[in-house]
């Protein structure tokens, strides 16, 4: 028999542990810092840490009476064939963090559905934040997933918030990146790359797509595009000038969400998303900055279905009103 001490945990799995007592078991930190054998200061630490490190996912169970009714106003504006708002979290609150677990539960209906799907998926820090929050332990191997966008950055590394891999890796699902640029530098060398029989091949997967997840980013300022080093200020400018209040999945639209035939949609590569789709396509997003872009999609139904939170809920709802 061995009469080693047993090792001392982890921070994380000390965190892990601190995060289920507190959010899963309903203990007081108080409780906790008993538990675990350490000062109440240290049990609130973990608790902080296991969230910030996504060790623990929480999700309401409770339908808010004021979020159903916002979706049901939502729902009947815009004909929307999903809907769901989540509960504010707050002034100064991250969008996304408020709305992930609503859009990750929101796509496992469809990870739980028997007959194999082609799910298609755009990219951006909503979609990432969504498959963050999937729960582990779904099998989908009898479902595909393919990417609507390049996943190569101007510099040629991976684009960061490409999801597709990610998802694959926790869902063990058959994967399809689309491996072009997401802006490449001339219309030419964008159809150079789509006319290459393996992208072609995962063009019309996408386009074959049984289930769209996208997020919608605004083209202001602060435009997810010009952040992520996709486009240039003065492209940027120019599109504003032409109307441009929005993109999915790199392509831009205007504020009734009509796609712009200038700028970088002559060099934007995978598939665009096209208005009025018979299909679930559903737009995961949430910030005051998305509102304009948001309107524009549900108007011209780019998306059929929205995954929000209630301060942007009721700020689309007033602008399409």
């Amino acid at each position: 028999m061995s009469t080693r001490p047993d090792p001392e945990p982890s921070l994380q799995d000390e965190a892990a542990r601190a995060g289920w007592l507190y959010y899963v078991g309903g203990l007081t930190q108080d409780q906790i810092a008993q538990d675990l054998g350490v000062s109440r200061q240290r049990a609130q630490r973990l608790v902080s840490r296991a969230m910030s490190e996504g060790l623990i996912h929480v999700r309401l169970n409770h339908r808010i009476g004021a979020c159903v009714d916002l979706e049901k106003a939502l729902t009947a504006r815009f004909g929307l064939t999903r809907c769901r708002v989540a509960p504010d979290l707050g002034p100064g609150s991250d969008g996304v963090r408020a709305i992930a677990p609503a859009a990750a539960a929101e796509f496992e209906r469809f990870l739980r559905m028997s007959d194999p799907l082609v799910l298609a998926l755009g990219t951006g820090r909503a979609l990432r934040g969504m498959v963050d929050a999937v729960s582990d332990g779904i099998a989908a191997e009898h479902h595909r997933l393919v990417s609507l966008i390049g996943n190569i950055a101007p510099d040629g590394s991976a684009s960061f918030f490409d999801v597709v891999m990610r998802l694959a890796d926790k869902v063990r699902a058959p994967h399809y990146p689309m491996p072009v640029p997401v802006i490449s530098s001339t219309p030419e060398e964008n159809a150079a790359f789509h006319a290459l029989p393996p992208i072609r091949r995962v063009v019309d997967l996408a386009r074959q797509a049984d289930v769209i997840f996208v997020g919608i980013g605004q083209m202001s300022d602060d435009a997810p595009l010009l952040k992520d080093g996709f486009v240039t200020r003065a492209e940027l400018d120019a599109m504003q000038v032409a109307g441009a209040v929005g993109e999915v999945a790199g392509w831009v639209f205007r504020h009734d969400g009509r796609y712009l035939e200038v700028g970088t949609n002559r060099r934007t590569g995978g598939v665009r998303v096209e208005p009025g789709l018979d299909r679930p396509a559903i737009g995961i997003a949430a910030g005051a900055t998305k509102v304009p872009a948001i309107a524009g999609a549900l108007t011209a139904r780019i998306v059929n279905g929205l995954v929000t939170d209630e301060p942007t809920a009721r700020a689309v709802l007033a602008l399409a009103g």
